[in-house]
């Protein structure tokens, strides 16, 4: 499992009997875990410190309940990225964490590729079911140029702030809001290529126009797609999924079907990537990455 070591802003303190006490800058915030099935006893002054807890409805979805002051907006960094939370409906606040690793991922994927693969051309790359941003300001902070594509017109425009905080506003990114496979359609037919993809799919989900997105049905066609937009010198893949049932096997195999299949070479891997619990000796899965990455740059010169 991999798990990022030095986000420094962000904590999961501890976790048990169904919830979980994080830390986000100086905001303590409980939520539900579904995954923290055991039931230690919790430090009382550690968890006392919550500014506020989230409660699941029986009838769906569920409330924040305020037990301190809680901002409207707050902001973490990690590194150079910086990112405005605020507490949402169904329980998130904007960011998941445990992604940092992925974006330290790409961010030295580019700087491997441009040390080793000498061209003026700009790294490209596409993030689908792109969110808030992470992975997008990943790239950007080691000046790729991003095409940024999500269904929902507010996390676009929540990502255009955190471009704004990171100071990388001005960087070259195309802010979309658009169903990922209709998009994914175009940019064929229009000829463009993308030296890396990254993907981050729900379970379920709908387009801006109502479009039904279903992982089970419709990421074989996506992953199919991708495989278009490629460029002969790509750099790396990255596909990301919190979705249950959806085994490591599983994922790798339909990366080389679907993605690499008579194409590209290089390594595959599949990993949970994780949180540390800081008051328990254990990492807290939280989904599953699969990775392609060029092996060789020496074969693309």
């Amino acid at each position: 499992m991999r798990f990022i070591k030095d986000f420094y802003d962000y904590e999961l303190l501890d976790a048990s009997n169904g919830e979980k006490l994080e830390r986000w800058g100086n905001v303590y915030l409980i939520r539900p875990e579904p995954q923290a099935i055991w039931d230690f006893k919790k430090d009382n002054g550690l968890w006392k410190k919550a500014n506020a807890v989230y409660h699941r409805s029986q009838s769906g979805g569920g409330y924040w309940e305020a037990l301190k002051k809680v901002p409207d907006v707050w902001q973490i960094s990690f590194k150079d990225l910086t990112f405005n939370l605020k507490p949402m409906g169904f329980k998130h606040t904007g960011l998941f964490p445990e992604q940092a690793v992925n974006w330290q991922f790409v961010k030295e994927q580019i700087k491997e590729f441009k040390t080793e693969f000498t061209t003026e051309k700009p790294f490209k790359v596409l993030n689908l079911f792109a969110y808030t941003g992470g992975a997008t300001l990943a790239c950007l902070s080691e000046n790729a140029e991003v095409t940024h594509v999500d269904a929902s017109k507010g996390m676009v425009l929540w990502a255009k702030e955190n471009a704004a905080s990171s100071n990388l506003i001005n960087k070259k990114v195309r802010w979309l809001v658009d169903d990922c496979i209709k998009f994914c359609k175009r940019e064929i037919r229009r000829g463009n290529k993308y030296n890396a993809i990254i993907m981050d799919p729900p379970s379920y989900g709908r387009g801006p126009n109502g479009e039904v997105w279903k992982i089970e049905n419709q990421l074989p066609e996506l992953l199919s797609l991708t495989k278009e937009l490629l460029s002969d010198d790509a750099s790396f893949f990255l596909l990301n999924t919190y979705t249950a049932g959806l085994s490591h096997t599983i994922l790798n195999f339909m990366v080389k079907e679907y993605v690499l299949k008579n194409k590209f070479n290089g390594d595959v891997f599949t990993d949970e990537i994780g949180l540390k619990v800081t008051h328990k000796d254990i990492i807290l899965p939280c989904g599953n990455t699969t990775i392609w990455k060029r092996d060789n740059f020496e074969k693309i010169k």
